[in-house]
């Protein structure tokens, strides 16, 4: 894996704190979220819906929609803190520095305008590159990306391509100033199984050939699976564990993400019903004291209610979780539905 001069990472995100301001109050969409990626590194991101996955992605990149803000922490890229620039300095490192991918590559493209000027325009706007350089290098980098006969589909409308082409296009079009990190959210989810093989092949191959960094933002765990060096597991706006991707899928200390991998079909597996955590995702107006997931969780006790346990180190992982290094990976969460307890009902310390 390739490093920066005195090994220092590519990004570090520290204590990162982001509010939305509401007439309700205000509520609390990232708490104390701390990690860092290395050149070629790719890092999962993985939770469930509203556990605020795409939300440390804007804010890096600097797209969190208003009123949504940082309130808290640091963001650097290169030694270089980024979540302080204004919107005018922002713009120059996003597309040169920072690339992104998102679910529906309809949103990234304009329907107006050919693939080849989208693409020739950004690579314009961050090089010196004439005209007809830049043509050339659209070229490529569709080429590269896999779009046949690239030179001439550049003259083609966004719509005229299928839905594996166009996300094919976006992930060129994030390449074309050859950023140091791309973040990719959701970028396979409404593809099928095939070209979701190819598009992750295909980011594989650039943080191997380019050393590119990637933060791969999915609830898909076969693709982490298959393409993350370091998995991090979210809930409710907090970090529960982040650690090295083949430790987090067979050796995982947070009981939600072992919920989250026992939830994962095996072949040959003979199970009358898939496992499953119970219960849901806390709204971020109702998220829980303590621990946030001690409702839902079968290890829950007295203390977890009370305190919220910070990352601690756990062999190569770090873990949100007062029962942490316990051994407790014969957990499993009850097959039929069970009534989410209340702090009166939780075993005493």
């Amino acid at each position: 894996m390739m490093l920066l001069m005195n090994n220092q990472p590519l990004l570090e995100v520290r204590n990162l704190k982001v509010e939305i301001p509401t007439r309700k109050g205000t509520l609390i969409a990232l708490e104390d979220v701390s990690f860092s990626l290395n050149p070629g590194e790719i890092l999962g991101v993985v939770g469930e819906s509203g556990a605020g996955k795409s939300m440390v992605g804007n804010s890096i990149i600097g797209l969190l929609g208003k009123p949504a803000h940082i309130t808290h922490g640091e963001i650097l890229l290169e030694g270089k803190r980024i979540d302080n620039l204004s919107d005018d300095e922002m713009e120059k490192i996003r597309g040169k520095s920072i690339g992104a991918i998102f679910q529906d590559p309809l949103t990234s493209l304009n329907p107006l305008f050919t693939i080849g000027d989208q693409i020739i325009e950004t690579i314009r706007i961050h090089s010196d590159l004439s005209e007809k350089e830049a043509r050339e290098r659209a070229i490529r980098l569709l080429e590269a990306t896999g779009v046949p006969a690239a030179d001439k589909r550049m003259d083609n409308y966004p719509h005229q391509f299928s839905g594996g082409m166009r996300q094919r296009v976006v992930i060129a079009l994030a390449l074309s100033a050859d950023p140091k990190l791309i973040i990719a959210d959701e970028p396979t989810t409404a593809l099928d199984v095939s070209v979701q093989a190819q598009i992750i092949e295909l980011l594989k191959k650039l943080c191997e050939e380019n050393g590119t960094a990637v933060i791969l933002v999915t609830h898909d765990m076969g693709v982490i699976a298959e393409t993350a060096d370091r998995v991090a597991v979210m809930y409710a706006g907090r970090l529960a564990e982040i650690g090295p991707m083949e430790e987090m899928i067979h050796d995982a200390e947070h009981p939600y993400t072992i919920g989250l991998m026992g939830s994962i079909p095996k072949i040959g597996d003979e199970q009358d019903r898939l496992s499953q955590i119970p219960g849901a995702m806390p709204h971020l107006s109702e998220v829980p004291s303590g621990c946030a997931f001690h409702p839902r969780c079968p290890l829950a006790e007295e203390k977890c209610i009370r305190e919220r346990p910070g990352l601690q180190p756990c062999g190569n992982k770090l873990v949100a979780c007062w029962k942490a290094g316990r051994r407790n990976k014969q957990m499993r969460f009850p097959q039929e539905p069970f009534t989410i307890r209340a702090p009166e009902d939780m075993p005493k310390c």
